[in-house]
Order: structure tokens, then sequence, then C-alpha cells
């Protein structure tokens, strides 16, 4: 959530000192911040890679600044420090994903602190299925604050997200969690896993903003929590052809966040994308959004802080080789940003506009993003929490937007760029729509005033950039909109008019 955060009192720096680490993120964004580096302790971590009993070779390891491949035998060896958390395998196409018993994935074995060497097997089993062709499930911003909001995630979006498991069938299945598991209550997280295990697919999981240890003084002590329960803050696994990629991209400063990438991130990302073929897919999933477009439908020239990467331009540079996309949250809107060479997804939220009813703040139903990849092909769509997949846009009649009396209206809340939005008359074909900056109104209705919604008061319509609209004659009696994706797929609504 942008600007809305009551930052909790750390107490261990001097105020001082939060704002002059904040300030020099700003003031030179693409900078990476000098990391305290604990170089006592190192400890020698030896290891293998295997499947069946038998050594895997060519496997990657890392301890999230080293990266090291494994030999024709399976072995591996790198000498870490006892600040660095966790080493872990990027899992290769082809093999199951492991798992903790809640069902997230488990890729990966803490590092003994008080060691000097540690021994590590990764244990990994072979897919029953190819993986070539796979499907991604992207949850955007759960974010529940209590008992009743996670009831709420039980009842209505793990039943939507099993039957969509379902309607894939044999397919290779998994899910990304792609930040603010949590409304600040991380003693949920046990909640959240028992709906992983419900949904029936290994999940990772992305830190967000809500997901940090707000005690906590120092951006490295913020995520303890999180990885308690789900392991490292980034590391990347392939699925077939497609190289994923998971990011922290909150700085915690003590006092508040910022959109950030640490030079611990950079540095092991460049590692590790090393080990990808150039022109190959790679899907990046982060919190806050690189870019997003908020800020110019504010009126502003460049993004707030908390609300964007603000050294993006490292991440973007390092995605330049690869057919980049990178997965965001954090806004609770639907809208694609396409900067720099990379396709930017910012996704709806699992709970809508922070579960006070049944849409986002920009129109978007609650839901999350199905992607599927075959080869180096991947589509997408958004599927909206009980309803088919079919259901991508809600029109509404002449005059249920005030600033538009004599139009129709049409929130087709996943477009891009390639798609096409046309409208019928009665039948009769009558050409594009227009598309135009406008705000939804349902979200109008819902979300307007001091006192709505009930359960989230602050929540107000915000203008959106997927809104279309048409002037209707007075002798219309019915109206189709019709939408077509970039991948060649349909949808169609139709109104009839009073």
């Amino acid at each position: 959530m942008l600007n809305r955060r009551t930052f909790l009192k750390t107490g261990a720096l001097s105020a001082a000192a939060l704002v002059t680490r904040a300030e020099s993120l700003l003031a030179a964004p693409y900078d990476p911040l000098p990391r305290a580096r604990r170089t006592a302790n190192p400890i020698r971590v030896q290891g293998m890679v295997q499947t069946g009993g038998r050594g895997l070779g060519r496997v990657s390891v890392s301890d999230g600044l080293q990266v090291v491949d494994s030999d024709a035998d399976g072995r591996f060896e790198l000498v870490t420090s006892a600040d660095r958390g966790f080493v872990w395998v990027r899992v290769p196409s082809g093999y199951e994903i492991p798992l903790n018993p809640s069902g997230t994935a488990r890729f990966y074995e803490r590092i003994d602190p008080s060691a000097s060497e540690m021994s590590v097997a990764f244990d990994l089993a072979p897919l029953g299925v190819s993986d070539e062709r796979h499907t991604l499930l992207l949850l955007g911003d759960i974010q529940t604050q209590t008992e009743e909001e996670m009831g709420w995630f039980h009842e209505r979006s793990v039943p939507d997200l099993q039957q969509t498991v379902r309607e894939f069938g044999g397919t290779h299945v998994f899910g990304i969690s792609d930040g603010d598991i949590m409304y600040d209550r991380l003693g949920l997280y046990p909640e959240y896993e028992r709906g992983v295990q419900r949904i029936g697919v290994p999940f990772f999981q992305v830190i967000g903003n809500h997901d940090l240890d707000m005690e906590s003084p120092t951006d490295e002590a913020s995520t303890d929590t999180f990885s308690r329960h789900f392991g490292p803050r980034y590391y990347s696994f392939d699925r077939g052809a497609v190289h994923y990629v998971v990011l922290d991209d909150v700085f915690w400063h003590g006092s508040g966040y910022l959109g950030y990438l640490d030079v611990d991130a950079l540095t092991w990302l460049e590692a590790d994308l090393s080990r990808v073929e150039a022109g190959a897919p790679v899907v990046v999933a982060t919190h806050i959004p690189a870019l997003g477009s908020n800020h110019l439908r504010s009126g502003l020239t460049s993004p707030d802080p908390p609300g964007a990467i603000m050294n993006r331009d490292a991440l973007y540079r390092l995605l330049e080789p690869f057919q980049a996309h990178i997965l965001t949250g954090h806004t609770h809107e639907l809208e694609h940003v396409f900067e720099a060479g990379t396709h930017e997804h910012v996704a709806g939220a699992i709970c809508g506009a922070w579960w006070s009813g049944p849409i986002c703040w920009d129109g978007a139903p609650n839901g999350y993003c199905v992607y599927e990849a075959a080869g180096e092909e991947i589509s997408w769509r958004y599927k909206s929490t009980g309803f088919e997949a079919t259901h991508q846009m809600r029109i509404y009649s002449p005059g249920t937007d005030p600033s538009a009396p004599d139009e129709i209206v049409a929130n087709v809340w996943d477009w891009d760029p390639e798609w096409t939005v046309r409208w019928f008359a009665d039948g009769e074909p009558r050409g594009l729509m227009a598309r135009r900056p406008g705000r939804d109104p349902w979200s109008v209705e819902l979300h307007s005033g001091d006192d709505l919604p009930a359960h989230r008061p602050w929540v107000e319509p915000r203008i959106t950039n997927h809104m279309f609209y048409a002037p209707v004659g007075a002798d219309v009696a019915e109206v189709r909109v019709e939408a077509t994706d970039r991948f060649g797929r349909a949808y169609s609504e139709t109104l009839r008019l009073p």
C-alpha cells in the first residue's frame, strides 16, 4: 500500500542517521549503497546436487552473492560467511520444486553461523510431466490483516484457485505470491501456508512492504520473520525454457521503505543472468513496480520513492539481453508498462481494495494473473475471483459517468496497447471505442467519500488508463463491446439500455 504506513519507532538508530541513509539513496539512486560485510567466520560449504542417488552437473548454487555450478559429479564448494543466511539451489527445468511441509518451495538450506564448515545436499526428483508447457499463478497482495480477512481468502480465493488448477489438468502448475502476503500481521503466515496446501501446487514467495519486521532498524534484519517461513529474499529457478527470478525490492531504512535493489542483490543477479542464454525469456517477480504509471496519472513527472524502484535502470541494464517480463503488485490495480525493453505487468490484488469489497480501486475485480508458457512463448490473462476466465470487462450505461453523460463506458482492466476494443449498436458495428483516463463508476459508487467503504474508508476510486468511451444515440436499445487481446482471444459483454 502506498503512503498508508504508520511507521514504528526503532530506537536503535538516531533519527538523523535514518534520514541520512534514506536521503543518500534518493540523492544517487543508481549508486549501490555500501553494505557492511562481516568477513569474520568464513564458512566452507561443500555439497552435492543429486537425483536418484547420482550427481547432477551444471546446476547453479548460491549464497546470495556468489554463484557456483556443480561439477559433472554433482559436487560444489563455496566459501561463504555467517551473514549470508542461506545457500540455495537454482531448481533446474525438468525437476520437481522441493517443498516444505506447508507446500511452499524449499530450495534452500540455512547457513549455520557458528560453523566453520558445512555439508549440504540438494535432492531433486524428476518431474512426472514436461514443464516445457507450464502455468504460473501470480497472486498479488493477499494482504490479510485479521482472522476474518484470512477467512475470506480461504472461502473465496482458495476455491477459485483450486478450480483453475483443475482446469489445467496434467500441466505443470506452480504459484508465486507477489508480496504483501500479510498486512503487518506476520503471525498469520501459517494460515497463508494452509491456503497453499489447499491450493495444492508449489508456491514461491516475494517479500512486500507489509511483510517486514518494522521494529528492525535495518533492511538486513527486516526480513527475519519472512525468511523463517520462506527462505531467502531473492533467488531464481527454471521452468521449461523460462528463467524465473524473485527479487526483494523493498528497502527498509528504519522508519520507512523505498523501492530499491541493494548492491548484493544486483551483484548476485548479474552472476545469475550470466548463466542464461541471451534472447531467452526471463520473468522477474518483485513487489514494488519497477516504474508503473500512477505518477503520470496523478500529474507527476516521477514516481514516489515507495512506489517504484528508484535504481530501476540498474535492473533494466541487466535485463537488456533477454525477453524480459517484470511481474509486480503493490498498487492494487492492473496495468502494463513498457520501458527500456521490458514489459512490466502490474497485477490486480487478491484482496482487491484491501478486502473492502469485490473490486480494486481501479474497478478491476479481486483476482490473480495466470501465465501460460509454451517453450519460449508466454501468454497471460487476469482471472477474476468468482467469474469465468472470459470475464474481462464491465460496461456502463450513458450517464453512469457524469463526465460522459452521453457515452457508454467500458472498463477493460487487463488492456495493453495490443488490444482492440470495438462496440456495436443494435448489432451494427460502430468502430473503436476511445480510451481516456477515467474512474470506474462502480468504484466511484463503492469507494467515494470519507465513510466509504466501511471496512477501509481511506480507499478512494483511482484514475486508470483502461477506461473506454463511445457516444450512444437515444434510439439505441442494446450495445455490445468486444475486446480482443494480443493473443487473438475475443471477449464481449452486452448491455440493454433503458
